[in-house]
């Protein structure tokens, strides 16, 4: 039997890995099939399992925990990368010379987005619990699949012409104008509330820090529970701008965008249970005379 020569395996893995990254056709709607019907079906799996190594919930002696920030940029970098690589390299291979401008207008929201949740985003925190490895391992995976699923849509799948944003259903242009406005309006209380948690843990690490200068010994954390903005209404305001900011993303792409409309069924999918046992837990620490007019997400709703 004759050996195969090493360069030849090589070779076949080149192929192989060139087929999916960026993705051809089939394997782009291999990926789309996954996003839009099965990862929303294992996010949906956390209703019955009740831990979550991340956040509050996150157990802090755990050997598979990795430090907040370091895994925070790691896990939300790969999507703005990897739909970055897509953007440069797929039209060419498919022939492509030039992109509709509002293909480039949505990467372009997509990155502003990650270039604050993958990279300002932990650099601003005060402080960042632990995150257990299969959390990092499955934020991964979903920014790959949202990342390759939207990248091939904007650069070869989905309208790569003026005029097809006008057929089938794509957004025009006052519907493209209205989807951004709404997006940009998500992104502004996404911060809003960021900044509103930000500025909580400042004063708690002011006030743990004030008692170590007083000779204090172990200093215990304190929680306390924001009122600015939608936290009036809600626990998990930030999560619902999230929503609301790939919802208008959604809009502007066109109802018929499944790789926009996936991400923003994932997006609940994934959040929704967290928020519902995040509740439950402010409800056991604080009291439900404090949390029973407050909703986890939605106001009046959920």
């Amino acid at each position: 039997m004759t050996k195969e020569p090493a360069h030849a395996g090589v070779e076949r893995i080149s192929v192989l890995l060139e087929d999916w990254m960026p993705p051809s056709r089939g394997n782009w709607e291999i990926v789309l099939f996954v996003f839009q019907w099965i990862y929303p079906t294992l996010a949906s799996l956390q209703w019955l399992i009740k831990w979550y190594g991340m956040g509050k919930t996150s157990v802090s002696n755990s050997r598979l925990n990795i430090p907040g920030r370091i895994a925070w940029m790691t896990m939300e970098l790969p999507g703005m990368l990897t739909l970055l690589y897509i953007m440069r390299t797929l039209p060419a291979r498919q022939g492509i010379d030039d992109l509709p401008w509002q293909n480039k207008v949505l990467a372009g929201l997509f990155v502003i987005h990650y270039a604050y949740r993958a990279v300002a985003y932990p650099l601003m925190a005060v402080s960042m619990s632990p995150v257990h490895l299969l959390v990092w391992a499955a934020a991964v995976v979903f920014q790959l699949l949202n990342a390759s699923s939207l990248g091939g849509w904007l650069a070869a799948y989905g309208p790569v012409t003026e005029s097809a944003w006008g057929d089938d259903g794509r957004a025009g242009v006052l519907q493209f104008v209205v989807g951004i406005a709404i997006f940009y309006i998500g992104l502004a209380g996404n911060f809003f509330h960021d900044e509103e948690l930000r500025e909580i843990r400042r004063r708690e690490q002011r006030r743990q820090d004030a008692i170590r200068q007083q000779g204090g010994g172990k200093v215990d954390k304190h929680y306390r529970i924001p009122t600015a903005g939608l936290f009036r209404y809600v626990l998990y305001p930030h999560y619902l701008c999230e929503w609301i900011e790939w919802t208008g993303f959604w809009v502007a792409a066109g109802w018929g965008c499944a790789p926009a409309r996936a991400f923003v069924v994932n997006e609940v999918a994934s959040m929704l249970p967290r928020a519902v046992r995040g509740r439950a837990w402010y409800m056991e620490r604080f009291g439900e005379e404090k949390i029973r007019r407050k909703y986890a997400v939605i106001p009046g709703l959920i």
